[in-house]
């Protein structure tokens, strides 16, 4: 009798922290739903940066037309003729952009003080939290609007003043739990094998904080979008282009004529921006937190 051939079932190959975490967010309705609406403001100010958007200043119609059924008049024009919803969509352009160019400033730098302070501690933390008591000192629109004048209207300027405030509460994060982690035992293990400090930190403890880096991101492309628009609407922020903040600046005259789908519009897109990102941020906390999962 001859011997069965012994089976053994191929195990599945192991997933990614990252594809695990992907998918526990895909698996939430809600969040999915979430997913998409920033995916989608992702892909129109993705057409924004190649040039397939609509004109947003060339004239559609007459001067405050109300809403037709024609999408470039779905809601409305402005005073110069302009489609109301062109301009919406430029604005979520405007909108990504801060957003993404702040948090490429601040994240990095907040998570690289943080790591530093945490880690080396003594003047080094002394001085990154002497540093960080007299930002935070300093209520954030205030400093964000010293800064916007020192360096001029515009979108660098603006990017860099909503930065300026946005690094602090990510560094004290992450300072917290390199606190916690460079006593561990693997940290001493790396360290009894000769790895040196830029190792330890980069290699070892950095992978066990960044849920916090990553988590935080989302505050702060929170904080950049909500900065621009009120910024702008200080008059301090974009002053050629669309912005949301400019076009509710200019609904209180249209309101005062009765005129809704401008601020209806900025609102709403603002609205279903902030909010998507806000439940992601906590589902992506309740995901990546050891101590919340």
């Amino acid at each position: 009798m001859s011997a069965m051939p012994e089976l053994h079932a191929a195990a599945p190959a192991p997933r990614s922290a990252a594809r695990e975490a992907l998918a526990a967010l895909w698996a939430r309705p809600h969040i999915r739903a979430c997913l998409v609406v920033v995916a989608l403001y992702g892909l129109v100010a993705t057409c924004g940066w190649l040039g397939l958007l609509p004109d947003a200043e060339a004239a559609v119609g007459g001067a405050q037309d109300p809403p037709g059924w024609h999408l470039a008049t779905l809601l409305g024009t402005d005073l110069l003729g302009r489609s109301v919803l062109w301009r919406v969509l430029a604005g979520a352009q405007t909108a990504v952009t801060i957003g993404l160019a702040t948090t490429a400033l601040a994240v990095p730098f907040g998570t690289a003080l943080g790591l530093a302070a945490g880690y080396f501690g003594g003047w080094v933390d002394a001085v990154v939290n002497w540093v960080y008591s007299v930002v935070a000192s300093v209520p954030d629109i205030l400093l964000i609007t010293a800064i916007s004048y020192a360096m001029g209207k515009g979108l660098a300027s603006m990017c860099v003043a909503i930065a300026a405030t946005s690094w602090v509460g990510i560094m004290r994060l992450v300072r917290g739990e390199v606190l916690r982690h460079k006593g561990s035992d693997y940290v001493l293990a790396a360290r009894s094998v000769g790895a040196g400090a830029g190792r330890v930190m980069f290699s070892e403890i950095l992978p066990n904080v960044v849920h916090v880096a990553i988590v935080t991101t989302t505050l702060v492309l929170l904080a950049a979008i909500k900065g621009e628009v009120i910024l702008t609407w200080l008059g301090l922020g974009v002053q050629d282009g669309a912005s949301w903040g400019l076009l509710i600046a200019g609904a209180a005259q249209d309101l005062t004529n009765d005129i809704w789908g401008p601020l209806a519009g900025t609102v709403t897109a603002m609205f279903l921006l902030i909010y998507s990102l806000s439940a992601i941020g906590d589902a992506l906390r309740d995901v990546l937190d050891p101590r919340v999962a």
